[in-house]
């Protein structure tokens, strides 16, 4: 590997050797460079009237040699030096400056954004000499927000900081501060970036909402940034300069993952794994880590494999290490690198098995309905927006043991019951993935077989927490996407859940205006209205069938007579 990065096109030979030279060149681990190289470092940058930067590890040995213009350098990606919340790169950079300017904004963004040891720029005079040395490094986070610190400018020959025992202990300090918040948690941190279209309250609703979806997943957030845009950007999605500043605040603060508040796109996958380290994720990833999480059936985790590999097999453009950052999913869930670094036939050759045997388990579980179907069983499918209280509807119905967390999504794989009615009418009542806005068509069409449940339906509930601010508009999404589902059509009882935390004027308000029946899913004596009207509405819908039933025996019976 050369130790020489950058451009060295119109350099002569003996300028490039000299270059390969400080290879060899040493400096003592405590110091942060000595006078000498520094001196011989401006002679060259001068010489060649470019500027020149040496990376130097915490042993004192020069890993690597930049080449830059007369104006900047170009760091290039420090693949293999460690990285992660709390730490240090084990890297300094330091770097001429030819006009002797101080430190730039772009160097100190190098910085925060690489989590260099420091950064340290030295001028150049009018002979090639070095002048005053600048040097800025890092700050633990604090109250006001300063992501650096910039040190007094002194000659190199002055210098007299001991770097090891200063770095040493500026990183156990940040380490400290950033996992001070964290202690006894195991969990990876994470940063959200909110959407940046759209009214202000749904902006503030949507990143409330990536909060609790990430908190389900298992993460935990140590800050958000919302920026307002005319457009979203085609590369980063809220601008370079802005995503520079979500990265420094992300890493300040420990994150671990950077979960974007929209769907990426492949090329903004693609520009965005160039310009930062830290693990991406968007919504729609996340909804797939948490369906990876909750699937116990052997159907729930072939649709979640199958949803997976369809979602990352556009933004595969590269082999590279990005992939560990972008498709590993939260803790290593998901298809993670491994899988995705085969190749394209290889994936397709999957996601052609995984629809196979899919297919496989829906005509199982046709038959299996259909057999319900020649019993004349009645369905009720239990459907609303996660968290909404839906398998906790369905425990206090059917005294049965179905998971309730306090979490988006707790209930993946559809779960039935069998339920009697006080007239001795028996159903069957079965609960349902919950649904939320925005999902994306990959989802919907990979959890089909999941959601066929509700074909054979004869009356959807329709579960709606009434104590979310966003009431109606959950109502509406879950009603929208039962219209993507071609289910409006079928029977809809709703069920305004949650009274016991709801201002009985606005459960009232509710009812009246959207036809529905208020519940306390945790208190079965608030359960007699919903139960009379389901028994109602299932009874008259069992006359109808046998009256239908006999008008098509006695049509055929007639059809017959003619005939004979």
């Amino acid at each position: 590997m050369s130790f020489v990065s950058g451009s060295t096109s119109g350099l002569k030979h003996s300028q490039i050797a000299r270059l390969e030279k400080f290879a060899s060149r040493h400096v003592p681990a405590n110091v942060v460079i000595t006078h000498e190289l520094a001196r011989s470092l401006t002679q060259l940058a001068f010489e060649i009237n470019r500027q020149l930067g040496l990376l130097i590890d915490r042993k004192g040995r020069l890993q690597r040699i930049i080449v830059g213009d007369a104006r900047s350098i170009l760091i290039p990606r420090l693949a293999g030096w460690r990285v992660g919340a709390g730490r240090l790169r084990g890297l300094r950079l330091v770097h001429t400056h030819l006009k002797n300017e101080r430190l730039s904004h772009e160097d100190l963004t190098d910085l925060a954004l690489l989590r260099l040891d420091l950064i340290a720029s030295v001028g150049v005079d009018s002979v090639g000499l070095p002048t005053l040395i600048e040097i800025a490094h890092l700050l633990p986070p604090n109250p006001k927000g300063e992501a650096w610190r910039l040190m007094e400018p002194i000659f190199p020959s002055q210098l007299d900081l001991d770097f090891l025992a200063f770095i040493k202990s500026l990183e156990d300090e940040i380490y400290r501060m950033v996992n001070s918040s964290s202690i006894g948690s195991q969990n990876e941190m994470a940063f959200l970036v909110g959407k940046i279209d759209g009214r202000s309250w749904e902006i503030e609703e949507s990143i409330q909402e990536l909060k609790e979806l990430a908190s389900s997943s298992g993460l935990d957030v140590v800050g958000f940034s919302i920026q307002r845009r005319d457009s979203v950007d085609p590369h980063y999605v809220v601008g370079k300069g802005k995503l520079k500043e979500i990265v420094i605040d992300a890493l300040q603060n420990g994150a671990d993952v950077l979960v974007f508040d929209t769907e990426l796109t492949p090329p903004q996958v693609k520009a965005i794994s160039e310009f930062t380290e830290i693990k991406v994720l968007d919504r729609s990833q996340l909804i797939l880590d948490i369906f990876a999480q909750r699937a116990k059936s052997s159907e729930g985790k072939l649709q979640v494999e199958l949803a997976q590999l369809k979602y990352a097999l556009p933004k595969l453009s590269e082999k590279d290490d990005a992939l560990s950052r972008l498709t590993g999913g939260i803790g290593g869930r998901g298809p993670g690198e491994t899988r995705l670094e085969i190749d394209r036939r290889r994936i397709h050759s999957r996601i052609g098995f995984l629809e196979r045997r899919i297919k496989q388990v829906a005509k199982a579980r046709l038959l299996r309905r259909s057999l319900r179907s020649r019993r004349s069983v009645p369905i009720i499918s239990i459907v609303g927006y996660t968290n909404a209280g839906k398998s906790t509807l369905l425990n206090n119905l059917t005294k049965s043991r179905v998971l309730v967390e306090n979490k988006l999504f707790a209930t993946l794989d559809p779960t039935s019951r069998r339920l009697r009615f006080p007239r001795e009418t028996e159903v069957i009542i079965t609960d349902t993935v919950g649904f939320i806005k925005d999902l994306p068509e990959t989802l919907l069409k990979a959890f089909a077989a999941t959601l066929d449940e509700l074909a054979d339906a004869d009356l959807l509930l329709h579960v709606i927490d009434s104590s979310n601010p966003q009431v109606e508009k959950q109502l509406e999404a879950v009603e929208d996407l039962l219209d993507r589902l071609e289910l409006s059509e079928k029977p809809i009882m709703r069920v305004f859940n949650k009274i016991d935390l709801t201002d009985p004027e606005t459960v009232s308000n509710l009812c009246a205006r959207y036809d529905g029946v208020a519940v306390s899913a945790l208190r079965s004596e608030t359960f007699n209205g919903l139960i009379g009207q389901v028994e109602n509405k299932i009874l008259q819908d069992v006359k109808l069938k046998q009256i239908e039933y006999y008008d098509n025996r006695a049509t055929g019976a007639s059809l017959t007579h003619e005939k004979g």
